[in-house]
């Protein structure tokens, strides 16, 4: 019989019987999940929906007759056959249960007052519902030391652990980091990390969530809160831009704890630690919540690294928003400017788009920092799912790492390379989190992957006939802040002739970076990813006339800035001093501009230098929508009152229209999230339905954009290597600075180079070296990472300690450094 005989003859269904229900499951489905879809629960610890099973608990023990007379199995270990018939009720099956849980009693302690699962804990409640009632057990229980920090985040409990495995499989399975693993034999057997090996995974706190008993804790929330106190809504993380669904919970007005909420099409239910924990920077004593002005005398940045607060005065929003309004009107035509954007709600972008647009009267607007894909790019080329990139025949990788980027991306990749869903092929300058489970890694210099990717299609290489053959979704970013955003983006230019076919996920990392842009907030664009010379007609009579001009992307901001052409600055939630690649422009740009306004929830390098500071709310202090990478619009969910005076952003843009004399139009949310239905097609069903759970799919752009043309990198210098700028998860901005629980865990920087390279410059691993480039130098410690390619000096980028920006030009393709020995420095004397 072929193949598709074969398929045609497989039937669709098994028909099995369910306590005396016939149900239609899968084939190849387990009892356990036929029986859930079919409204019949079956108690369980060990079994979990997104890992394999190991029938380590027992507790799913039910009664299974498949023709040979009913048998006691673990229904999480059979899968369905024709005529299966089980029973979740019968006596042998209590009986079994009972017994399952007296045995996991006998040395489980009887804290549930004190533990932090208490009123959540799967343990507690099955044994309510079908333990014996009482225990037979009166000897003295074990005893270990409690609770162990097996990492910064999360604590271990092992008197409490039932051993059903589910952290250790998360651990291996899902995150690729078996940090986390079963220790001694028999009666002792325990969880517990390897000695010197902390369980310092981007990923730890899903085990703390998944755990059915307490064992595992998070320190940020132990004692903080009980289930029953909890205030709970469910929105979307908004810190990095995959936009995982989670449940936001509070307590007296403070948000205490972040789960993961399983849906299919984005996160599975997991998180990654930056995201679970951040709710520690919202609740931060460091946030500003009232207006401030800068004291008389200006702006005095070398007082505000001191003393930030000293550069300020309080004040109150009719005052400051008056002296916005000032220079405002004082301004000259189109010496306007807007930076930032990303990190609000659709609804924010919008009103400060429109408020740009049509009151500031200006296309001087840039939600991007100079670190992501020309806007257009972003926007049109964005067509593929994160479904699709994990089905496709190959997914393509020529971005960052995606481990450091957007975490749960790279989760959701490296399980489908796995399972052999797809097929990854990366083009990167060094090592990333999926290396290990790409088919092909193939290393480049900074800014080359166009050039490399075009090597191999032109040749005789077999990636060409995979890619020509079959389904492709590339993954398309920039791998460092170091090269310009051309080299980037010209991975699709190579790609439109030889592999038309392909889809691409632009992997743009701030949280709603693509919302913002498709609400306009980029020069060239406007709301409904619509360019601006061509808007659409309801978007032109609910706006009106339209400033001329093209406009500045950031870059171009700063430059004007710098130059003397910007009158006003508004930074909504940016802080170009720390974020933009170019740190010596940045400065040049905010020391230049005439009045800087920064809307934002704390002081930063760059906010310290405004002339007013406007206090927003923060994430869990406000409602909106949206949208992640797909371009998948979903809700954020209020739950918290914002601390003192914070208002959201499109409330600021709406009341400075009010004082320049114009309407916005809007009043609350609800209106602005109507209007962008009713003005932008694209965004008509995802924004005129309610947005949540899975979310909806925003239609596709209204227009190609523009691929940059080939380009040639400079030669690299024979003595130089080619400087790569790439982001850590555990950066120096403001959300892991100013969470407890993260701060400690940033990484101290240092130049990662090739052990040959190394040896080239003539110094020992750890050494410290000068790096030199065209535009500074920085001192620093060199160590030798045989993961980074040839020819390459990896850096990481924002630095806490170190001004990495410093080293790069924003106008130069690619930067190349130079590195220097006190040897080196003492024979050029």
């Amino acid at each position: 019989m072929s193949d598709a005989t074969a398929a045609e003859a497989a039937p669709s269904t098994v028909e099995v019987t369910i306590d005396g229900v016939a149900v239609d499951a899968q084939p190849g489905e387990l009892v356990i999940a036929a029986a859930e879809r079919a409204g019949v629960h079956i108690p369980r610890f060990c079994y979990h929906e997104r890992m394999s099973s190991v029938g380590m608990c027992r507790m799913c023990l039910v009664e299974i007759d498949t023709g040979r007379g009913p048998q006691l199995q673990a229904s999480c270990m059979v899968p369905v056959s024709p005529q299966m018939v089980v029973d979740t009720t019968s006596e042998r099956t209590q009986r079994a249960q009972e017994g399952v849980l007296e045995m996991l009693l006998i040395n489980h302690p009887l804290d549930c007052p004190v533990c932090d699962k208490g009123g959540e804990c799967p343990l507690q409640d099955q044994t309510m519902a079908y333990g014996p009632g009482e225990s037979r057990f009166v000897e003295e229980k074990r005893h270990f030391q409690k609770p162990i920090p097996i990492s910064e985040l999360v604590h271990l409990d092992r008197e409490r652990c039932i051993l059903c495995d589910r952290c250790t499989r998360f651990a291996d399975e899902i995150a690729g980091d078996p940090l986390i693993d079963f220790t001694e034999r028999g009666n002792d057997t325990q969880v517990l990390t390897f000695p010197g090996e902390p369980f310092s995974s981007y990923f730890s706190g899903n085990t703390v969530q998944i755990c059915p008993v307490g064992a595992l804790t998070a320190a940020p929330y132990r004692f903080k809160a009980r289930p029953w106190d909890l205030a709970q809504t469910e929105s979307t993380c908004t810190t990095c831009a995959v936009g995982c669904r989670i449940a936001v919970q509070s307590s007296r007005n403070e948000l205490v704890r972040y789960l993961g909420v399983d849906i299919d099409p984005v996160n599975h239910g997991w998180l990654c630690d930056k995201g679970r924990f951040a709710y520690g920077s919202v609740g931060s004593p460091e946030r500003v919540t009232r207006p401030l002005q800068a004291r008389s005398g200006g702006r005095a940045a070398d007082v505000a690294e001191v003393e930030p607060m000293r550069n300020f005065e309080p004040s109150d929003w009719a005052r400051a928003l008056d002296a916005v309004a000032g220079a405002i009107r004082t301004a000259r035509p189109g010496a306007i400017a807007v930076l930032g954007g990303a990190r609000g709600t659709n609804e924010d972008a919008y009103a400060w788009s429109k408020l740009a647009r049509t009151v500031l009267g200006t296309n001087h607007v840039d939600a991007q920092l100079g670190d992501g894909l020309p806007a257009d790019i972003t926007v049109g080329l964005g067509t593929a799912t994160i479904d699709d990139a994990c089905t496709a025949d190959t997914t393509l990788l020529v971005c960052g790492d995606l481990r450091e980027e957007l975490p749960v991306l790279q989760l959701r990749l490296r399980g489908a390379a796995r399972s052999g869903s797809t097929r990854l092929v990366e083009i990167s300058p060094t090592e990333t989190g999926l290396t290990r489970d790409a088919a092909r890694s193939e290393r480049c210099r900074g800014g080359e992957a166009a050039s490399v990717l075009r090597d191999l299609l032109d040749g005789d290489d077999p990636l060409s006939d995979e890619l020509a053959a079959g389904s492709v979704v590339v993954v398309l970013g920039r791998s460092s802040v170091a090269e310009s955003a051309d080299a980037a983006a010209e991975v699709a230019s190579v790609l439109a002739d030889r592999v038309p076919h392909a889809k691409y996920l632009v992997a743009a990392r701030r949280g709603n970076i693509r919302g913002a842009l498709d609400m306009g907030l980029a020069p060239g664009l406007l709301p409904g990813r619509s360019l601006s010379a061509d808007p659409t007609p309801a978007l032109a009579a609910a706006w009106g006339e339209l400033p001329p001009e093209p406009g500045h992307d950031a870059a171009g901001i700063l430059a004007a800035a710098a130059a003397g052409d910007i009158d006003v600055l508004f930074l909504l939630g940016a802080d170009p001093l720390t974020d933009f690649p170019d740190s010596v422009l940045a400065r040049l740009g905010v020391a230049g501009a005439r009045t800087v306004v920064a809307v934002d929830t704390f002081l930063n390098q760059s906010t310290v230098e405004a002339d007013v500071f406007l206090p927003a709310a923060a994430f869990g202090e406000k409602s909106g929508t949206t949208t992640n990478i797909e371009g998948r619009v979903s809700a954020l969910s209020e739950l918290v009152t914002a601390p003192g005076s914070s208002r959201p952003d499109w409330m600021v843009a709406a009341e400075l229209a009010m004082l320049c004399g114009a309407d916005l139009g809007f009043v609350s949310v609800s209106e602005i999230t109507a209007e962008i239905a009713a003005v932008c097609e694209t965004h008509a069903e995802a924004m005129g339905s309610p947005a949540d759970g899975d979310g909806v799919l925003v239609r596709g752009a209204a227009f190609e954009p523009a691929l940059p043309p080939a380009h040639v990198a400079p030669p690299r210098d024979a003595y130089g290597l080619r400087l790569v700028c790439n982001r850590k998860l555990y950066d120096g901005g403001v959300t892991v600075a100013q969470t407890p629980a993260l701060a400690s865990l940033r990484a101290e920087t240092a130049l990662r180079v090739h052990p040959i390279d190394l040896e080239r410059v003539g110094v020992a691993s750890g050494t410290e070296v000068e790096v030199h480039s065209e535009r500074g130098a920085l001192r620093l410690p060199i160590v030798a990472d045989s993961g980074v390619g040839r020819h390459n000096a990896v850096l990481a980028f924002p630095s806490p300690e170190l001004d990495v920006g410093a080293l790069i030009d924003a106008t130069a393709m690619v930067t190349d450094v130079r590195i220097e020995t006190r040897v080196t420095q003492e024979l050029a004397l």
